[in-house]
């Protein structure tokens, strides 16, 4: 399958309490059956009686880290996306806690390449999609300070040394 067709048909759950926000996701995922909640409740609700190939989860507003343990626990993908939340804690937490990546929602639009590299690694049999925090990492060094990473050093090197892909599964990427 294609990385262009990998998205067609994928069930995803979009969660913001901001409406504007879940009809540009369900607008660049239109290959996608994009069913949305404007509250943890409806969320919960939907996570326990429904199926996901993915989740798209805001942090504040919605309670995302408990919607996140949610995905986490029924093996549903998560991707955090935020503006008010965006912080290194959060960050660390949203991994910490089985999220596949931490996007800003001044990136929303490239929401598709990151559900994509989610979606192929996972068809790969690889448990750490693709290079999201590489793709975003100076946009986060910029937002955050440099050197922010240094409030948290054990795992960040844990994470580089978990997280990095073997040559093998890049080529099986390819």
């Amino acid at each position: 399958m294609g990385s262009n067709e990998i998205l067609k048909g994928k069930k995803i759950l979009a969660v913001d309490d901001e409406q504007d926000i879940l009809d540009t996701l369900q607008e660049i995922l239109s290959e996608c059956n994009v069913q949305t909640a404007t509250s943890f409740e409806s969320a919960k609700e939907l996570l326990e009686t429904e199926a996901y190939d993915a989740a798209i989860l805001d942090i504040m507003g919605v309670r995302g880290f408990d919607l996140l343990e949610i995905s986490t626990d029924k093996k549903i993908p998560a991707l955090m996306l935020t503006a008010h939340g965006l912080n290194p804690d959060n960050l660390v937490g949203s991994i910490k806690i089985g999220a596949k990546s931490y996007i800003p929602k001044d990136k929303i639009s490239d929401i598709d390449i990151f559900l994509k590299e989610v979606f192929l690694a996972q068809e790969k049999g690889i448990e750490r999609p693709g290079n999201w925090f590489s793709n975003l990492g100076s946009y986060f060094d910029n937002r955050f300070g440099h050197g922010w990473k240094n409030n948290d050093k054990k795992f960040w090197a844990e994470y580089d040394k978990t997280f990095e892909v073997s040559k093998e599964e890049l080529q099986g990427l390819l």
